[in-house]
């Protein structure tokens, strides 16, 4: 009788993290691909609970919702890694602060998190933008970004320091 080895593969925790247009869903759909991992976009999830709700852009608002649904997101995301599953995080993740709370979660069930930092000239960006509203390909378009939403969320990403991205990489997009 022929036996297999077992190979023990050690979960992947994955957050992509970059401001808004740097391409983060794109590269979220070709890594969850190449390494076999489930994808949780934030965008979809917020599209579907809370679109109907925006009267206005409101940042206290739109955040406190943003973790309302990373809060579930994580629920599921804990199990499938404690299976050995890869999992992909595109959660936007603009601050330090979401970061941390995701990177500790991870240490606390013995998974080391990787960032990874797409970024990209604000020009490039801003044209992605308004090629994702006029073709809306379905695989990463959740709704229209307008200039007013671009602009709101530009100076509020905080660039990860060299310290979280000592287990990731930086990816100019």
């Amino acid at each position: 009788m022929q036996h297999l080895e077992v190979v023990n593969q050690m979960a992947r925790l994955i957050l992509v993290c970059g401001p808004t247009g740097v391409g983060k869903t794109t590269y979220s759909l070709s890594l969850a691909n190449e390494i076999k991992a489930i994808r949780f976009s934030i965008d979809p999830w917020m599209q579907t609970l809370f679109s109907k709700d925006i009267t206005t852009i409101d940042f206290p608002w739109m955040m406190e919702r943003v973790n309302r649904c990373s809060d579930q997101i994580w629920q599921v995301s804990e199990q499938i890694l404690a299976i050995d599953g890869n999992v992909i995080l595109d959660l936007g993740f603009t601050t330090k602060e979401q970061r941390d709370r995701f990177a500790n979660r991870a240490r606390d069930i013995g998974i080391t998190p990787e960032i990874h930092y797409l970024d990209a000239p604000q020009d490039t960006r801003k044209q992605r933008v308004e090629k994702r509203n006029t073709e809306k390909d379905p695989s990463v378009y959740a709704f229209e970004v307008t200039d007013m939403m671009f602009n709101f969320m530009e100076p509020r990403f905080e660039i990860p320091d060299q310290e979280e991205l000592k287990n990731g990489r930086k990816i100019s997009a």
